[in-house]
């Protein structure tokens, strides 16, 4: 049964659709700004207002520093630019390279910003920087974090805090990204500042850093729950209607991609990569500067040379993937692991996430991904990612109480995290992920499992169901992009750019003719002929005429 209550040109599979994610009805899916949530009940808010108001008001330095990743880029150039609108006359950021300063407001850092700023402003990390805090107060900064990790069981002793993650907040969201909770910061200073009469304030439009917001909330793989859907969708309409800033519109012509029918899919998969790159290769500082510039060749300037850097972590993953994989086949990593830890000392550092991503999905096991920290390092950077039912920060944080000493370092959330070790210990932490994994995850739990909407009628595939699925997100973490299952002839196949396939299928039952694409597969082997496929109902725009096509997922012999 579908809710009641929609409009007729509403399609009924995507009625079905919204039903089994949980929205009752049109008003679920009403996403204007008008509905965000209230910077009210964020805990911190009133304090972190009062400081930033000073300093803006006082014409006081301020230094945002920032992450490595696209979270915490979006998040430094939404604080800059921000800052800026609404006053602030001397306002820069640093961004921690993570090879040299790890990660985090680490003392490094703090020692890097070459004059004492008045206020430090902390952008998605902070919430553990506990030597980092301290370091910049000794040096006279005021410290204002603003982060969205779990906080562990200490905090730092900052002049304010404003994470939606603490004990007792209040705020009924959870999931903003580092990016949306300074996004709310600024909200609340703005009003602060408009109450008081500042001149800088009262025609700030901070819409017009959602675009920002969005890049940087769905990069970070936060559950789009209805808030950040809101923030999501404004920030998509912004660059639909061609008011992105210069850089984004410069990384989606670097991916080919249409700014006219930008989703939430190739914030994803095509803009995030290429400024996350410059964190795991290079300096994300190339990345906050695409974001700040308003310069349209510069900007271009910049999406280069990330475009550059991102084919260079695309090589580079490859080859570890394909080691990872050869690590498993030859039984290193034991094929009955609940829990997978890898190592391998020729691996880079800055990729190593990526690593245990692809081994995740292929393992369907959590996954902890070690590299040397740097050249002469005697320190080894993990990355994880896990699987539904097995909160990885927590896991880390019990293998911390059992062995104290044995992690050095360690934060994240509950499908990612981050750690440090010391190279002899690493066979010790991989036991103890895997007894833990053990411990919290049975049989059902580690069996794969592929999820569909079901089965399509064949009348439904058609242009403007496709549409309207584009365009009913938007579409991420927690809020899965519609996909089906049915079973299809195949009639043929040819293999495109050495790595993918493209699918001439029938419907059997009606025998409508249909072009599928599948990405990444084995293209030493043929599609069988009779085939079970788990499809997205997806528009190819070839050469200017839109086209159905389905985007195949997972493949089986029917």
């Amino acid at each position: 049964m579908v809710p009641s209550g929609w409009p007729a040109q509403v399609h009924p599979v995507l009625q079905r659709i919204y039903a089994s994610r949980g929205i009752a009805g049109p008003i679920d899916v009403d996403h204007r700004l008008a509905r965000m949530l209230s910077f009210d009940s964020l805990g911190g808010i009133d304090r972190a207002v009062a400081l930033l108001a000073k300093a803006v008001t006082e014409g006081q330095g301020i230094v945002v520093a920032g992450d490595y990743d696209c979270d915490g880029a979006t998040g430094t150039a939404v604080a800059v630019r921000g800052l800026r609108m609404l006053g602030a006359r001397e306002v820069s950021y640093v961004i921690p390279n993570r090879f040299l300063h790890g990660y985090g407001l680490t003392p490094a850092l703090v020692a890097s910003i070459p004059t004492t700023p008045d206020l430090l402003l902390t952008v998605d990390n902070g919430v553990a920087s506990i030597e980092g805090v301290a370091a910049a107060q000794a040096r006279g900064s005021v410290v204002i974090v603003t982060d969205h990790h779990l906080p562990g069981p200490f905090l730092p002793a900052a002049d304010a805090m404003v994470n939606p993650n603490l004990d007792g907040d209040g705020f009924p969201s959870k999931a903003l990204a580092g990016v949306g909770v300074v996004f709310y910061l600024l909200l609340a200073l703005r009003a602060h500042l408009r109450e008081a009469g500042h001149g800088a304030a009262i025609n700030a439009d901070l819409s017009s850093l959602l675009d920002l917001v969005a890049l940087g909330t769905v990069a970070d793989l936060v559950p789009l729950d209805f808030n950040n859907r809101i923030l999501v969708d404004a920030g998509l309409r912004r660059m639909r209607q061609g008011r992105a800033c210069a850089g984004i519109v410069a990384l989606v012509e670097a991916s080919g991609r249409s700014m006219d029918t930008l989703g939430a899919v190739d914030l994803g998969f095509a803009i995030a990569p290429r400024l996350n790159a410059a964190g795991r290769l290079e300096d994300m500082r190339l990345g906050v500067e695409a974001l700040l510039t308003d310069d349209e060749t510069r900007a271009r300037g910049w999406a280069a040379q990330l475009d550059t850097i991102n084919r260079e972590r695309r090589q580079l993953q490859a080859e570890m993937v394909a080691d990872a994989e050869s690590m498993v086949a030859r039984a290193d990593v034991s094929g009955d692991a609940a829990g997978v830890a890898l190592f391998d000392p020729s691996w880079h550092a800055g990729v190593v996430g990526l690593v245990a991503s692809k081994l995740k999905e292929r393992l369907h096991r959590p996954v902890l991904a070690f590299a040397p920290a740097g050249d002469t390092s005697d320190e080894l950077r993990g990355s994880g990612r896990s699987i539904s039912g097995f909160h990885l920060r927590d896991a880390l944080a019990l293998i911390d109480a059992r062995h104290p000493g044995l992690i050095l370092r360690f934060g994240g959330h509950a499908m990612a995290a981050g750690l440090s070790l010391r190279p002899a210990d690493f066979p010790r932490l991989a036991q103890a992920f895997d007894r833990i994994a053990r411990e919290q995850l049975d049989e059902s739990a580690l069996a794969a499992r592929v999820h569909s909407d079901g089965g399509l009628e064949p009348g439904d595939f058609c242009l403007d169901l496709a549409q309207q699925l584009r365009q009913g997100g938007p579409w991420g973490q927690a809020f899965a992009p519609p996909c089906f299952d049915d079973v299809f002839h195949c009639l043929g196949h040819r293999i495109m750019a050495g790595r993918h396939w493209r699918l001439d299928l029938i419907d059997p039952r009606d025998g409508r003719h249909h072009q599928g694409v599948m990405f990444n597969v084995d293209t030493s082997k043929a599609p069988p002929r009779e085939l079970r496929l788990v499809y997205e109902l997806d528009i190819n725009p070839w050469q200017g005429r839109d086209s159905l096509q389905l985007l195949v997922q997972h493949m089986l012999k029917a």
